[in-house]
């Protein structure tokens, strides 16, 4: 046996130590009598590395219960600390994220310039918001865009809000805030503002329950 035991690597003997696995060949002595269809039961030692674990454990719980009743240690306090920390790491991302992007923390506004008018005209077409709108806006299998009545309102901020997170369910709009920026949505939305009390040439019987006066 002791042989056996020399012979032995440093890592198994080590494995050996933490286990206190019998071999084997010895297991007959430490059979027991109980007996289930067949298979009988060994009487085998806890391992030493489970019962320093559990070891560890109880003198944790001995120093959280000395820390609790000696006031150094308070849970409501330590969420407290977390979530503030958190909050704090929130808005230092977030002022960060403002010198990178700013266009994403200024309120969306309409543009009436000539040039913010023309992008937002090119947007129109190049997004192929004209294949339900048509060309003009006299509307298709999408809602006219000239008239005064409007399914989901036809303010700028209606209208804005409308291009970033997409129309009515099944309907096919699409959200674009993810596709195109701020920018170019708020020129979109400023050159469909534009087209409200335009002619178009074949336009469709006025959709929706909103009522927003053409200026």
């Amino acid at each position: 046996m002791s042989n056996n035991i020399e012979n032995l690597s440093g890592w198994q003997k080590f494995i050996k130590k933490m286990t206190k696995a019998n071999e084997i060949g010895k297991e007959e002595d430490i059979m027991t009598d109980h007996d289930y269809d067949g298979i009988r039961e060994l009487d085998n030692v806890l391992p030493p590395w489970w019962l320093y674990g559990f070891y560890i454990t109880i003198a944790i719980s001995i120093f959280y219960y000395i820390m609790i009743f000696m006031g150094n240690y308070n849970q409501d306090q330590e969420y407290a600390d977390e979530v503030a920390q958190g909050n704090a790491d929130v808005a230092a991302w977030i002022e960060k994220d403002k010198k990178i992007h700013p266009e994403k923390y200024t309120e969306a506004v309409a543009f009436t310039d000539a040039k913010n008018l023309a992008k937002g005209k090119e947007l129109f077409t190049s997004k192929t918001c004209f294949a339900c709108h048509a060309a003009d806006g006299g509307g298709g299998i999408g809602p006219n865009l000239t008239d005064n009545k409007w399914i989901l309102g036809g303010e700028f901020n209606k209208i804005f809000n409308t291009i970033s997170k997409g129309g009515r369910p099944g309907k096919g709009m699409v959200a674009w805030e993810s596709s195109i920026s701020k920018m170019e949505r708020q020129q979109l939305a400023s050159y469909i503002i534009s087209l409200q009390g335009t002619t178009p040439a074949s336009p469709k019987a006025p959709q929706g329950e909103i009522t927003f006066p053409i200026k």
